[in-house]
């Protein structure tokens, strides 16, 4: 029987970072947005600790990883974990590998005594949507909406 573990990434795992998200940019039909580089992920993942990113191993081998981050809920007046992105390599679905790893992620919360665990998910992404669902978690009513590149730009610019 195949042995799930977890492993919080190294420096020397840049490259693999990077692999995974622009798997899961791929997944999303969102590659042509990917503009991180090893040098970014190291930038802010190991040398400014703005994320850190969490591989789940079968067998020693990484199948999938998490990566993550803190916000601040003016609400609760605590830290939450931000999960950014999650993604589970294709041929190691239905084993139960993506529960494992939220489940690995919300205990770091509970030990960190962090506030909440939250993250969002694509609209049209039903087969993700209706698992978040089934495993209890809340789907809240709000929209994200954000600025990038030029239009970030323009808009402070105007």
């Amino acid at each position: 029987m195949p042995k799930l573990t977890f492993k919080i990434a190294e420096r020397k795992d840049s490259e693999l970072i990077l692999e995974y998200i622009k798997k899961l940019a791929d997944y999303e039909k969102r590659s042509d947005e990917v503009i991180a580089t090893t040098k970014s992920i190291e930038k802010w993942i190991f040398d400014e600790k703005q994320a850190e990113v969490l591989f789940a191993l079968e067998d020693e081998q990484v199948v999938g990883f998490a990566l993550y981050f803190l916000s601040f809920s003016t609400y609760i007046g605590n830290v939450n974990m931000h999960l950014e992105d999650l993604f589970i390599d294709p041929e190691y679905r239905g084993k139960g590998y993506g529960k494992a790893l939220l489940k690995e992620l919300g205990k770091i919360v509970i030990n960190r005594n962090y506030g909440r665990f939250e993250w969002t998910c694509l609209s049209w992404n039903k087969p993700s949507i209706d698992f978040y669902l089934s495993i209890g978690a809340e789907e809240k009513d709000w929209n994200v909406f954000h600025f990038t590149g030029d239009a970030l730009k323009e808009f402070v610019n105007k």
